[in-house]
């Protein structure tokens, strides 16, 4: 992931675009990963098609068949979800959820202002890097989610869309 689609976005927003690069550059497997909100609007992706509206498919290879959109109804859905099962069974707090498949994983792990990052890897991934990178990014990237922060990242993916 580059800077250029964080041009005029503040501090932290460029932040944030930075881990979620780093975390998709870095952790071997991780094919894209999306930020979404609680609400269910995609806040942050890795797809460079969101970045830039490039391609209807997508600039990663391998990711799902409709690129970020299409990874953040997915991580949103679980989310609801998990937190409905958790309810049921009076479980407490969702955490992490992981999905595996014969051909790739999903993993949905909570962000403390209740959004979630979703990563979608190989299925040969390592699970326990994967799980360990994720849990970094939300220790960094929770406490700076605010209010203002979500409105500014929803901005800058629906002016590129």
């Amino acid at each position: 992931m580059t800077a250029t689609g964080t041009f005029g976005l503040s501090t932290e927003a460029r932040n944030l675009h930075w881990l979620l690069g780093n975390l998709v550059e870095e952790v071997p497997g991780v094919r894209s990963v999306a930020v979404v909100s609680s609400d269910g609007l995609l806040l942050l992706s890795s797809d460079p098609a969101a970045q830039s509206a490039a391609t209807p498919t997508g600039g990663r290879s391998g990711g799902p068949r409709g690129s970020s959109a299409d990874l953040a109804t997915i991580v949103s859905g679980i989310g609801s979800l998990t937190i409905g099962a958790a309810r049921l069974m009076d479980g407490g707090g969702v955490k992490q959820t992981m999905v595996a498949m014969d051909e790739g994983s999903v993993f949905v792990m909570s962000i403390s202002d209740g959004s979630l990052l979703g990563v979608h890897a190989t299925p040969d991934c390592d699970m326990s890097v994967v799980a360990y990178h994720m849990a970094l990014f939300v220790g960094r990237a929770g406490h700076v989610l605010t209010p203002e922060l979500r409105s500014e990242l929803r901005k800058s993916m629906e002016s590129t869309q």
